[in-house]
């Protein structure tokens, strides 16, 4: 099952991914076409019409925690003060042309004279900021393995030899390029929290009506690349290995 906690399961590739979806949509094509359903062929037609092949609540897809409560709206003045905190720093960026690292230095010494006044003037002892050794171990963990696994699949990528998976992986990346010459880093990063916050919640909310809408696009592609495989794709040959003596 997939999850968008930010990594694919271990076992499941984009490439597996995207077969399967195809594969559920041929099938469903298939038994339109055939002109009866039974009723167990019914039931589990209505299982796999969910996108991805999604059988789980939304929430419990994505992690079913205090994130997803988040993301999901559950409640509404934390999710509100997040995404309002994003948007004041994304103003803070981008419309009053603050930088990064000046912005740090002086939050940095407003902090030293706030725990100097609080220490010397008021008599008073300041809590003590710190990052448990545990929290910044899993932060390196997490992000390691990320990256890692993010560079292993583009790798895999090169050095396959499957013209369909390469064709679908450079689009994409010449496709965040475009982008990214429209809106530098920060504003992308904006986009990406504001739609992390809107999209799951629009989804959980019409998501028989965003399903089938989205089969419908698939099939239309579907027929598009069949039309292209046969008369273009088939006829390129597969890279092979050279065998050596």
């Amino acid at each position: 099952m997939l999850t968008l906690t930010g990594a694919m399961p271990e076992g499941i590739t984009p490439e597996n991914l995207m077969n399967n979806i195809m594969d559920t949509f041929s099938d469903k094509i298939h038994k339109q076409n055939s002109g009866s359903f039974s009723v167990e062929e019914k039931s589990v037609g209505a299982q796999f019409n969910k996108l991805f092949g999604r059988q789980k609540p939304i929430h419990n897809i994505l992690g079913g925690g205090k994130s997803a409560d988040v993301l999901l709206w559950r409640n509404k003045k934390i999710s509100a003060s997040v995404l309002g905190a994003a948007t004041a720093v994304w103003v803070l960026f981008e419309w009053l042309d603050y930088n990064f690292l000046p912005l740090v230095c002086f939050g940095l010494t407003i902090c030293i004279i706030g725990q100097f006044i609080w220490a010397h003037l008021l008599g008073g002892s300041p809590p003590r900021l710190v990052l448990s050794d545990e929290l910044l171990e899993r932060i390196a963990t997490t992000v390691g393995g990320e990256v890692n696994r993010a560079l292993g699949f583009l790798q895999s990528v090169g050095s396959r030899g499957d013209i369909k998976q390469l064709a679908i992986v450079c689009g994409s990346l010449i496709t965040a390029a475009i982008i990214g010459t429209w809106c530098n880093f920060w504003t992308v990063i904006y986009i990406g929290f504001v739609a992390a916050h809107i999209l799951p919640v629009v989804y959980e909310k019409y998501d028989d009506q965003i399903d089938n809408a989205v089969y419908n696009v698939l099939g239309k592609l579907q027929n598009n690349y069949s039309k292209l495989d046969a008369s273009v794709l088939s006829r390129i040959p597969k890279a092979t290995g050279k065998k050596y003596a």
